[in-house]
């Protein structure tokens, strides 16, 4: 019989320790059952309304890494070694010397001053995502402008008093005295956690390796271990089908697989990702290089979810529905897999061979993906389709790159999303445009081929007959974007200040 491994962290400048603890059990359970931390809710359960928003402080290279998280889908056992801070500790925390009138962190402050507060049951999500972007941005000397602000906030959606008083708050508090955690003390704390290897040994019911030779020794002794990275969808599997796991075997420990690099091969040169980074880091890195890819990005759910789950975790869960592999299809991207027995690279679009199936053996796990780097003369762009802008599921999802060559297409990749059992190459119409003129009359032709190449579904999200027209209507919008003079209007263009 399995042992739960303890958990150790960080909370108001003390250790905390706690055993016994299911490997199943999420991070809220644990606040709000064993700990009694009240104060952060529980809304959604499913990591959308940002009400039980709490921030992780994670020590990576001589720094404190700050990140808001969603603790209803956050499993418990995840945060071992690290920071926590829920809406109670800000004024609490001997390690954050509060100089506001009243005892209140900026952040909290911030939100009484602006009147950002009705209800009360959505505040302290709220104020956990502004003390993230507190010590961020505002304690590393950078503005919070409006439009950060609303982009950073997108993951908490219950908003009574509306959007302003909030994206007044925070950049109120910016305004304020600063009060930054004191990182040199904590850091200590936190290499002393460090030291303790105990909850690392192999046996118990969450196996965290920490190199990669480990874990792939764990995952041949426990095929049948549940694989998790963030838990942003085997969080859903636990609050909402209620399934349970007797084992869990967590692969973002692994500190190899913690990486991004650049590396030169062929056919070209690349990023390697390693799968347990998180999105927000994985897109922030691509979108250094594609710069155009960042509102893109930036609609993948919301922060507190982009915090905790990885690029690894999206792509191998293989949902029709995931938006970053319509992304990597289109740039190019292989994955490799790799077991106690070797490791071998594929194309990201041969990895799937049905519904939420892949070519997986049950010794396997998805290692790294590698993704070629631009190139001269190529155009890149990425468009998601759905009911909501931020924070929702796509309807659809395409991505295309191309290269053009003395006004012919050179090559195309084409990643769809939304349309098919799962994330697609659309390799009909990416053979409409090879060879031929870049002009109207080709787009038209591989618009026709890209709608007969699906037979999406009609679902709640949307019909069939509109997925379809909506593939076709993207790629005009591509061909239109590419042409220079009047850009498409597009929702991204919308000033945030106008908007509040």
């Amino acid at each position: 019989m399995t042992t739960p491994r303890p958990i150790r962290f960080i909370r108001r400048g003390q250790p905390v320790q706690f055993a016994g603890i299911a490997p199943d059990r999420t991070l809220l359970e644990v606040l709000r059952e064993d700990l009694g931390a009240t104060g952060t809710k529980e809304g959604c359960g499913e990591g959308d309304c940002g009400a039980c928003t709490v921030v992780l402080g994670e020590a990576r290279g001589g720094r404190v890494h700050y990140q808001a998280v969603n603790s209803c889908i956050r499993l418990a056992h995840s945060i071992d070694g690290m920071a926590l801070w829920t809406v109670e500790d800000l004024a609490e925390d001997p390690l954050i010397p509060s100089s506001c009138g009243g005892g209140l962190h900026p952040a909290q402050e911030a939100m009484v001053q602006c009147h950002g507060s009705q209800c009360g049951f959505c505040t302290p999500g709220f104020v956990m995502s502004l003390f993230g972007m507190y010590q961020n941005h505002v304690c590393q000397g950078r503005e919070v402008t409006r439009a950060l602000a609303a982009e950073e906030l997108s993951g908490n959606l219950c908003r009574c008093t509306g959007y302003r008083p909030i994206l007044d708050a925070a950049q109120q508090m910016q305004r304020l005295p600063r009060v930054p955690v004191d990182e040199a003390a904590l850091l200590q704390q936190l290499e002393l956690l460090a030291l303790d290897g105990s909850a690392l040994e192999p046996d118990f019911a969450y196996i965290a390796p920490t190199t990669l030779a480990d874990l792939l020794a764990a995952r041949a002794a426990h095929p049948q271990a549940q694989v998790v990275a963030g838990a942003t969808d085997v969080g859903l599997w636990i609050t909402k089908q209620h399934r349970r796991f007797d084992r869990l075997l967590d692969v973002t420990r692994a500190r190899e697989l913690r990486t991004i690099t650049e590396q030169a091969g062929q056919p070209a040169n690349h990023l390697t990702i390693g799968a347990a980074v998180p999105l927000a880091d994985a897109f922030a890195r691509i979108e250094s290089h594609w710069p155009q890819l960042h509102r893109f990005a930036a609609r993948f759910a919301g922060l507190p979810v982009r915090n905790s789950g990885t690029l690894g975790g999206n792509v191998a869960n293989g949902s029709p529905i995931g938006d970053s592999m319509p992304l990597l299809i289109a740039l190019g991207a292989q994955v490799e897999l790799a077991s106690t027995r070797g490791s071998r690279r594929l194309p990201l679009e041969n990895l799937y061979t049905g519904y939420r199936q892949n070519v997986m053996a049950p010794d396997e796990l998805l290692t790294f993906i590698h993704v070629p780097l631009p190139q001269a003369g190529e155009h890149v762009a990425a468009y998601k389709v759905s009911k909501r802008f931020d924070d929702d599921i796509s309807a659809v999802c395409l991505a295309i790159r191309l290269t053009v060559a003395q006004g012919a297409v050179a090559q195309a990749r084409i990643g769809a999303g939304g349309v098919a059992a799962t994330p697609a190459r659309a390799r009909q119409a990416e053979a409409a445009l090879a060879g031929q003129s870049w002009s109207a009359a080709t787009v038209e032709r591989a618009a026709a081929a890209l709608q007969a190449e699906f037979n999406p579904i009609s679902d709640m999200r949307a019909s069939g007959a509109y997925r379809r027209e909506v593939l076709g209507a993207l790629l005009q919008r591509f061909w239109l974007a590419t042409q220079g003079g009047q850009q498409p209007v597009s929702l991204d263009q919308l000033d945030a200040e106008v908007l509040a």
